[in-house]
């Protein structure tokens, strides 16, 4: 009985023992759990924390780091071609580790294209506007969303993030015309990619002399590739917009064929004048054509008084030798006062101010003549080029200048005298210097009379003679803008050239009869375009095409009137296609209307 008490208290004891290191075990996991569970929360908050450094945007860290997780990245592109592909991603990150993009997969991601390995050949998208250039192409890495649990903490970009390669940021002519005119309209193409969006360049380069120009883009600052490191191993971007539009772009720069104009292109001055206008209220500048809109003199005042000559004036390289003897002769020569800029002494906003508001502007080729994209009106632009370079083998600012909607008046000067030049043998390579080059190439460029057409970029002929100082001859410098200014439109106040083009002819139709056995008529008739009867064209004509059912060739008619009997090569018993379009001015054509189909 008493052995039986005992194994009984024993039995308690041991279960009440058991209970107790259940208890106590139970407590302590979730005294463990809830560790962890605070050690999450405190690193959420340190992310958070370091998301909120580099946007004043707030973000939900947790509903953040779950949505990528969960639902991985998201890409839908625009464009067939990686040379005219934009995507926008959702939740896109950055390995600061591997420099490379990564694209996490899950269940809910979505890849549109999906091009499997066609997205290697070459690549994705082109980062930069410069066409299908192989150190701008854009691509990412792959990883399931699984992964994300062995990888450090993202940081999230809660930014709308425009995200894009500068080509060459040192260079004034490429920040333009290769960046900040492909972003500004890449961003007026997206909604979401507004004032508060923010820019980030993967190219590499630091900041660049031109940097503050990039700024007016957005109020946010832009990032810099090496400033992502300072986030953490890997950084997601919310939404991002990867890629720029060329529709802007006017100039290639001779990687494939020797530079020159654009094959297809997409501007016109309306839209670069569009740009200026909205950079220039950003600089606080008002132009002089704003201040015409809003009153003030009249305009036979403005052109006496307000009228003048802006030289730019280059202090290191590609010098002017006689710079002050030419400004006094163009004072003389056209009556007007002479303004001096420079690059390298004033602030762009104040180059800007007085280039805005000139009636000319003479420089020597170089990257600064992309400021005469801020030219008013009917000015003209006069480019000085040095001994041996051909004007019509470097136009990126003819080609500029000559854009429909820009007008502006362009003339070129060259140096054709071997002795009004100083060259530059013993500098280093990429000012001209050819020293480092074997004796009889020296000798060659030395000789040379005219660089021949080249591809881009070294080139030691092309920079050998492109930073020679010149000594200009007035005369022949006279004689061409005297000849040139002989062309020039009217400088008196005039509405830009209309650029609008016809609609579809109305109500097209044919009629036919036969003559002989052998001779036909066929009379076709249309009505005018809808919208000619609200417009002021000066010249109304209209294009038919006609051709035989069956043949491969057509006849192709240029017509003042809106119907005509057609008897010359007219068969009796045959079928005719017949095509109609308007054309205004000569050159803005019209859509054709539908085929009509003439049986005589």
């Amino acid at each position: 009985m008493r052995a039986s008490v005992a194994g009984c208290r024993m039995s308690v004891g041991a279960l009440l023992n058991g209970l107790l290191v259940s208890v106590v075990a139970a407590l302590l996991w979730k005294y463990s759990k809830l560790s962890e569970h605070a050690a999450l929360l405190e690193e959420e908050l340190h992310m958070t924390r370091q998301s909120q450094e580099l946007s004043q945007a707030r973000i939900d860290y947790h509903v953040a780091l779950q949505a990528l997780q969960e639902h991985g990245t998201r890409m839908v592109c625009t464009g067939k071609m990686h040379t005219d592909r934009i995507c926008r991603f959702d939740y896109l990150c950055y390995s600061s580790e591997a420099e490379e993009f990564v694209f996490f997969h899950s269940n809910s991601s979505v890849m549109l294209p999906n091009l499997g390995s066609r997205r290697f050949q070459p690549a994705l998208l082109d980062l930069s506007s410069v066409e299908d250039h192989n150190t701008q192409y854009f691509n990412f890495l792959e990883l399931p969303a699984a992964t994300l649990k062995f990888m450090s903490k993202p940081v999230f970009v809660p930014d709308v993030t425009l995200i894009l390669n500068r080509f060459n940021p040192d260079n004034l002519m490429h920040v333009f015309h290769d960046d900040l005119l492909p972003a500004y309209y890449t961003m007026k193409q997206y909604s979401d990619l507004d004032d508060e969006a923010r820019l980030v360049f993967m190219e590499g380069w630091s900041e660049g002399p031109h940097f503050d120009l990039y700024r007016l883009l957005s109020s946010k600052q832009p990032l810099l590739k090496e400033q992502l490191r300072n986030f953490g191993k890997l950084m997601c971007f919310t939404k991002s917009y990867v890629g720029l539009s060329k529709m802007t772009t006017w100039y290639q720069y001779g990687f494939v064929q020797p530079q020159g104009p654009k094959a297809n292109m997409l501007v016109s001055g309306n839209e670069i004048r569009q740009f200026a206008r909205a950079l220039m209220e950003k600089m606080n500048i008002t132009s002089v054509e704003e201040v015409e809109k809003e009153g003030g003199s009249s305009e036979d005042e403005k052109e006496k008084k307000d009228e003048y000559i802006v030289v730019f004036s280059r202090s290191t390289t590609r010098l002017i030798l006689n710079e002050a003897e030419l400004i006094m002769v163009l004072a003389q020569e056209f009556q007007m006062r002479v303004v001096t800029v420079s690059l390298e002494d004033q602030s762009f906003p104040s180059i800007i101010q007085v280039i805005s508001g000139a009636s000319m502007l003479v420089s020597m080729h170089g990257a600064q003549l992309i400021t005469s994209l801020f030219l008013p009106r009917r000015a003209t632009v006069v480019e000085l080029f040095p001994f041996a370079v051909n004007p019509e083998q470097y136009t990126p600012y003819k080609t500029l200048a000559s854009l429909p909607g820009m007008d502006l008046h362009y003339i070129s000067w060259r140096n054709t005298n071997e002795e009004n030049t100083v060259t530059h043998p013993d500098r280093p390579w990429e000012q001209g210097g050819i020293t480092h080059l074997e004796k009889e190439e020296q000798e060659r460029i030395l000789a040379s009379k005219d660089v021949p057409r080249h591809l881009c970029c070294r080139n030691p002929e092309w920079l050998f003679r492109i930073y020679q100082d010149t000594l200009v001859d007035i005369p022949s410098v006279l004689e061409v803008l005297k000849e040139g200014m002989k062309s020039k439109p009217s400088m008196k106040k005039s509405k830009p050239a209309s650029l609008v083009h016809p609609g579809r002819v109305r109500e097209p139709q044919c009629q036919t009869s036969v003559q002989t056995t052998n001779e036909a008529k066929l009379t076709v008739s249309w009505q005018i375009p809808w919208n000619l009867k609200y417009l002021k064209v000066r010249e109304v004509k209209y294009e038919v095409w006609i051709q035989e059912q069956g043949e491969n060739t057509y006849m192709p008619y240029i017509l003042p009137q809106q119907n005509y009997t057609f008897s010359e090569n007219i068969k009796p018993f045959t079928t005719y296609l017949v095509w109609v379009r308007c054309i205004f001015n000569k050159n803005l054509l019209g859509p054709f209307a539908d085929v009509l189909m003439c049986r005589t």
